[in-house]
């Protein structure tokens, strides 16, 4: 009974199953450049995802409170002395950049004889629709820089892990032909690194599909906001020319 005992406790050294690690170092070359290249662009995915998180995050608070200001503010030029206190803010990017194109459009129209009033508004109205619309798809950019290497990443990943383990199947086949044997101790380190390949490919997509998705609605509503605004912005100016 002892001798039994014995048997269960010991174990043989010959027969220890080799850990990720050592799999992964006993890998064929094609099948370590495939893990390697899906690890790296998983580390990039997990980068710009807390990095576009942040990112949008400040943006949207940012933009909830420049919004606040400028409804609670009677002056324009109030407002732009304080749009600096949020950079991160696309809104208030885009109010910056309107608002200096107004300034110039005002201190040129002061010198024109006030017949010229109207042909000046409707040009201001123009002038400012551009810039508000150059500046949006500068913030709009600037939303969505590094976004689309998550898409990349969802849609590639799985494909070159497939590509690894259709390598590592090969490279299965080839040992059995090569030794005559389909026992489990020959073709088993080769299928290990074919679905080591896979999950790998996977674990890199699926992040990065969710975080595409996400940040893609968030961007959305930010654009969205954006347009709120400019057109808000504009109906605020044609009011001021009509009374004018």
């Amino acid at each position: 009974m002892d001798g039994i005992i014995t048997v269960f406790l010991v174990a043989d050294p010959g027969t220890a199953q080799p850990g990720i690690v050592e799999l992964l170092l006993d890998a064929d070359l094609i099948v370590q450049l495939v893990l390697l290249t899906l690890l790296g662009m998983s580390v990039v995915c997990w980068y710009i995802i807390f990095d576009k998180a942040r990112m949008l995050r400040r943006a949207s608070e940012q933009s909830a409170e420049f919004l606040k200001l400028f409804w609670e503010s009677r002056r324009l030029d109030q407002v732009y002395e304080k749009a600096g206190l949020y950079p991160d803010s696309p809104i208030a990017e885009m109010f910056k950049a309107a608002y200096v194109e107004l300034h110039k459009l005002t201190s040129g129209a002061e010198g024109q004889a006030p017949g010229a009033a109207p042909t000046a508004s409707a040009d201001a109205t123009d002038n400012l629709t551009r810039s508000l619309r150059r500046a949006g798809t500068v913030e709009l950019t600037r939303l969505e820089r590094m976004v689309p290497f998550l898409a990349t990443t969802g849609s590639t990943g799985p494909f070159i892990g497939l590509f690894g383990t259709v390598w590592g199947i090969l490279r299965a086949f080839q040992r059995i032909g090569a030794t005559g044997s389909a026992s489990i101790q020959t073709v088993g380190p080769d299928i290990a690194h074919a679905l080591i390949a896979t999950a790998v490919g996977l674990a890199a997509a699926i992040p990065a599909v969710m975080a595409y998705n996400y940040f893609n609605s968030r961007i959305r509503v930010l654009n969205n906001e954006m347009d709120n605004f400019s057109s808000d912005f504009l109906n605020i100016v044609k009011r001021h020319f009509r009374g004018r």
